[in-house]
């Protein structure tokens, strides 16, 4: 890292949209656009907030190194205990992204009160921003590659510029894919707080898509990528501190939501049609429990109850067992016990969330 370097608050000062980046954001905006149009042909948005933030959940926290099995936490989003921390640690993610989306969706705004809230729900503390100093960012190797802002003062003041750069939107004329990009470089240098910076951030992200327009609900979502390419992503953030490098990070991130969006309109796809399957078979095979509203209670969760079925169908228990049962006995679920309870899992919707 080039000697005394001190963060800046933004705008940066040397970012030009280079002609590498404007290809690279006409790429990543015409799969976003056409992820957009995609999501829109599941007919219940709930669906896919529950099942991708999950995904994402998974995929954010393994970055960190907090590693859980798809089934581990499936089970614990229907409030099934795996008496395991790692699931319990992700869908406190998975809620916070949620709570996160809330928020933006009423206010129209992301600012640091709401940032506070989503890092609280994933950390369940109430740690706030950094007040003290010695964080350190160290690699593989235990040795440090970055000090972010020590003192309360320059945390608290960078994080007041980074507030306003998110939502004034005549503080920067750029495209927000590009605005999306230098938020994120810039709250984890910032790294204001003691611990969830990294999952923070990856939400902020997410919301910030939200907030700008370019999508609806959150459902794009770069862990998987960032994992994937994690020595990158790593490298082309401290590309920035060193060199003022910003194209690198900035196509990095871009080349991250195009990848990202058009993995997700196959994900997508396959969730859409095996619906679809599921609509035609239930509604010939099993007439008069079908409903609509029965389908999207089969894709929402991969683990289904009874409980479900009674507060949303308006079934006695007896009657929504039945109609479980009877959807078990087609092959379109599997029954499983845990416990006492009777589970009912959409394997082949797990199949298709595991392998994408």
């Amino acid at each position: 890292m080039k000697e005394n370097f001190t963060l800046q608050p933004l705008p940066p000062k040397d970012f030009t949209e280079s002609i590498a980046v404007l290809k690279q954001l006409a790429k990543a905006h015409r799969y976003l656009a056409e992820l957009k149009g995609t999501a829109k042909t599941i007919p219940n948005e709930s669906i896919l907030i529950n099942t991708l933030t999950l995904q994402e959940a998974k995929d954010s926290s393994e970055i960190e190194n907090i590693i859980t099995t798809h089934d581990d936490l499936y089970k614990e989003n229907v409030l099934i205990d795996t008496k395991k921390h790692a699931s319990k640690e992700v869908l406190n993610y998975a809620h916070g992204l949620k709570l996160g989306f809330e928020i933006v969706r009423k206010e129209k705004l992301l600012l640091n009160k709401h940032i506070l809230i989503i890092q609280k729900e994933l950390l369940q503390n109430n740690a706030g921003f950094r007040t003290q100093a010695g964080t350190k960012l160290v690699n593989s190797q235990g040795q440090t590659v970055f000090t972010p802002p020590q003192s309360t003062n320059e945390v608290l003041d960078l994080m007041s510029n980074l507030e306003k750069f998110i939502n004034d939107n005549d503080f920067l004329d750029i495209d927000p894919l590009i605005k999306m990009a230098i938020i994120h470089y810039q709250f984890e240098s910032i790294h204001p707080f003691y611990d969830g910076n990294g999952r923070t951030g990856r939400i902020i992200n997410i919301l910030y898509l939200v907030l700008s327009g370019l999508l609806d609900i959150p459902i794009l979502y770069l862990s998987r990528y960032i994992t994937q390419n994690k020595a990158d992503y790593y490298k082309v953030l401290q590309g920035v501190r060193e060199t003022n490098d910003w194209e690198t990070m900035v196509l990095y991130m871009l080349k991250g939501v195009e990848v990202t969006a058009e993995q997700t309109i196959i994900l997508i796809t396959k969730i859409r049609d095996l619906m679809a399957d599921y609509k035609t078979r239930i509604r010939t095979e099993l007439p008069k429990i079908y409903s609509q509203d029965l389908i999207n209670i089969l894709f929402r969760n991969p683990y289904t109850k009874v409980e479900f079925l009674q507060d949303e169908l308006r079934l006695q228990k007896r009657t929504a067992l039945n109609y479980l049962d009877k959807i078990a006995e087609l092959g379109f679920l599997q029954k499983t016990k845990l416990g006492k309870d009777n589970y009912y899992l959409n394997t082949e919707l797990i199949n298709v969330l595991m392998n994408g």
